[in-house]
């Protein structure tokens, strides 16, 4: 089965997306249900998703695990949660089922330190305990604090998103490739194969471009902790769904079968916990309470 781990649903008449901070947001300045997303799930062979938030709101969180629980392919959600609150355990009890991991706008954060702070500390390791994953939304900025961060928790499952969001339109490798192999050395991380085209140029993107960081992040972390995902809609600011899809099956070309499964599903079901979680048995870390295969 194949599994998008990442994209997002939003409705502007519910609430506004603080993040649309510009007119670079129009073209995606409208609301986004499921079913304009299920289409290109169908034609692409894709039978789950992983629906992420976008904006630090419990209310948000409760509104996604609702679409979750409904009819379709959304199979978790990585809400959000308040990190540094005392109350983060009993915050995190109140929520309704199908809740597999929480993500925080860090990329947003002034201090580049602030995975590192004791109470954010403190709270990842509530989510630890609470058995679910920790999506990082971190930039090159903030990677060496991540770094350290998921060395603190050996015992929490990380997934790095849009392999940092590294500077494809302007052609900066390092120090971003150093530091993702650096990170991938840490068996408790996975990251995503998302975001890429959107940190390209926009209008003029090429494959070329962007398939040297994909290719890297496959080297660095290996396919049995690397996951597909079309980061739809905001994909949509630089390419269509049948785009990324694409550009990840041109990245995964030179693997063998069971390394692509396991990039466009295994990776995913294995580190979420969803879905017939046929990950690549080479040693991966399998998340808090689970066990490959």
């Amino acid at each position: 089965m194949r599994i998008d781990a990442h994209h997002h649903l939003w409705d502007l008449s519910r609430r506004e997306q603080p993040w649309m901070n510009g007119p670079w947001a129009d073209p995606i300045r409208r609301s986004y249900a499921l079913s304009d997303l299920t289409p290109h799930l169908t034609e692409h062979g894709v039978g789950a998703t992983i629906l992420v938030q976008s904006s630090s709101s419990y209310a948000e969180t409760a509104e996604l695990l609702a679409i979750g629980a409904g009819e379709g392919p959304v199979a978790g959600v990585v809400g959000w949660a308040d990190l540094t609150d005392p109350a983060l355990g009993e915050a995190l009890a109140a929520l309704p089922d199908g809740l597999v991991g929480i993500r925080h706008q860090v990329q947003d954060e002034p201090d580049p330190d602030w995975l590192t702070r004791p109470d954010v500390l403190r709270g990842l390791g509530v989510l630890a305990d609470a058995g679910l994953v920790y999506d990082l939304l971190v930039t090159p900025r903030e990677l060496a604090a991540a770094h350290t961060a998921v060395r603190a928790l050996p015992q929490l499952a990380f997934v790095l998103d849009h392999a940092a969001k590294p500077a494809v339109g302007r052609g900066d490798w390092q120090p971003w490739a150093e530091a993702i192999t650096a990170l991938a050395q840490l068996p408790n991380v996975s990251c995503k194969l998302s975001g890429l085209v959107t940190e390209a140029d926009w209008e003029a993107w090429r494959p070329q471009q962007v398939l040297p960081y994909a290719r890297h992040v496959l080297e660095a972390f290996g396919p049995g902790r690397v996951m597909f995902g079309s980061d739809w809609p905001v994909c949509t600011l630089a390419a269509g769904y049948d785009d990324v899809v694409a550009l990840a099956e041109a990245a995964t070309l030179r693997l063998g079968a069971a390394e692509r499964s396991a990039v466009f599903g295994g990776t995913a079901g294995r580190v979420y916990g969803i879905g017939a979680a046929q990950g690549l048995s080479d040693g991966s870390w399998p998340g808090p309470g689970r066990s490959p295969g």
